[in-house]
């Protein structure tokens, strides 16, 4: 990942995690929570691919598990949101761009889903039997209702700014540098093209003179006799 996606992506996890913290997670709302740490890296996985949504899935996990109001294992959530992430970076088209919203409203209720059971495969893994006093049905149905009506006010904000950093300045150097190689290779063709029939037109073959050499001399040598062929008419009226 370049250094311009890098400082994006952080800062987006970073404000993502704060307004998580500080005000969804107080929302005190039935059921789970809108998770906006999980849509940032939907957003963020479908324009970079699958390995750099996997690597921000890491990244973005494990802070979340080391953020004061934790109260599980270190590395759970930062496995939940890889895997999340890179499956959510296969989706990637190969333009860059998804045609419609479908894809990634599809996207986001997948990953609210698979979030949801892996987090919780992941604590009956480890011991962890909270959500099974919970209930994993009202968790995944309240956890996909908010993600999905919160997505469509992040999900495209954090796709459009994280295409600003998408676009490749190396590729699209290479392609001018094509470009203009092929106009310069034209040129250099025509010049010595040009060239060519200068000396052509000036050597001719075997040493003769050139074909316009030619037509001037005999303009010149006809000249003279049309004037002379003028007066000799004129005189004999």
């Amino acid at each position: 990942m370049r250094a311009n996606r890098i400082l994006l992506s952080t800062l987006l996890v970073l404000l993502a995690l704060i307004v998580q913290v500080s005000v969804l997670a107080r929302l005190q709302l039935p059921g789970a929570v809108p998770d906006l740490l999980l849509l940032t890296v939907l957003g963020l996985a479908m324009v970079y691919g699958h390995t750099g949504g996997a690597l921000i899935g890491f990244a973005a996990g494990l802070l979340a598990d080391v953020a004061p109001p934790a109260d599980h294992a270190v590395g759970r959530y930062a496995l939940v949101l890889c895997l999340v992430g890179y499956a959510a970076g296969l989706t990637k088209p190969d333009t860059g761009q998804h045609r419609s919203a479908t894809v990634p409203m599809l996207v986001v209720a997948s990953g609210a889903i698979g979030s949801t059971l892996l987090y919780a495969g992941v604590g009956a893994l480890v011991g962890d039997t909270a959500v099974r006093h919970v209930g994993l049905a009202g968790m995944l149905l309240s956890a996909t209702l908010y993600d999905l009506l919160l997505a469509p006010f992040t999900v495209p904000l954090v796709m459009s700014l994280a295409r600003r950093t998408a676009q490749d300045p190396l590729a699209d150097a290479a392609a001018g540098t094509a470009k203009g190689g092929d106009g310069a290779y034209g040129l250099l063709g025509s010049a010595t093209g040009l060239r060519t029939s200068f000396r052509t037109g000036r050597s001719g073959r075997n040493g003769k003179p050139a074909r316009i050499g030619g037509q001037r001399s005999v303009l010149l040598g006809r000249g003279p006799r049309t004037k002379a062929t003028r007066i000799k008419g004129v005189k004999r009226l």
